[in-house]
């Protein structure tokens, strides 16, 4: 095959696969809430989700009400951002339908934002329930382990430690989330004798938030 005809081909395979990786991000990632400090939430909202899924998809299942086939099929079949995710399930809860709804009303105009979706479903900036999900945002923070305080600055890098306390739906610490290890390297176990790092019947804490 002659030089620019090689060049020809390769330059076409690039171009497909990023079209490809372009298609893969279903919804974005650009949420465009309308709120620089909800969408800087969102954007570490996005981390949690990439590299602890398991207490992610938990948060979305046990307090926002989201079925798990659900999510499973928005994060792997349709590839959608955690933070995307979220923030359709964050808006159905406000508004007391399903997540699916939401889902549908995205798809309805692709591409638009969250902002556009939520004034849509009725939810504007500066409204009682844009507020309300500002606050659902620092209440799963806190179920994760981390303090914050709507509009004040903050940072959270997720991809760098793990939640130390996940907690599910119910406010309860969750099973299976923390980073805490004993000294065999199962957790903070406990055996039946009490003596610490040893096997026993109640083991907890076996870390599930490795990236």
């Amino acid at each position: 095959m002659a030089a620019p005809r090689r060049l020809h081909v390769l330059a076409l395979a690039l171009g497909l696969g990023l079209a490809t990786a372009t298609s893969a991000q279903t919804v974005g990632y650009n949420i465009r809430t309308g709120d620089v400090w909800v969408d800087a939430r969102l954007g570490e909202i996005n981390e949690y989700g990439r590299y602890h899924r398991d207490p992610f998809i938990d948060e979305m299942h046990g307090h926002y009400g989201a079925p798990r086939p659900l999510l499973v099929d928005l994060l792997d079949r349709r590839d959608w951002a955690p933070a995307d995710v979220y923030y359709a399930c964050a808006i159905a809860h406000a508004l007391g339908i399903p997540c699916i709804d939401v889902v549908h009303e995205y798809d309805r105009h692709p591409g638009q934002g969250w902002g556009a979706v939520a004034k849509r479903l009725g939810i504007r900036p500066g409204s009682d329930a844009f507020h309300a999900l500002k606050r659902g945002q620092v209440d799963t923070y806190r179920r994760w382990g981390r303090t914050i305080v709507v509009d004040r600055p903050v940072h959270v890098d997720w991809s760098r430690s793990g939640p130390p306390r996940a907690r599910g739906g119910d406010g309860k610490p969750g099973k299976g989330h923390g980073n805490s290890r004993g000294n065999n390297g199962n957790g903070n176990s406990r055996g039946n004798s009490g003596n610490k790092g040893n096997k026993g019947n109640n083991e907890r804490g076996k870390g599930h938030g490795k990236p």
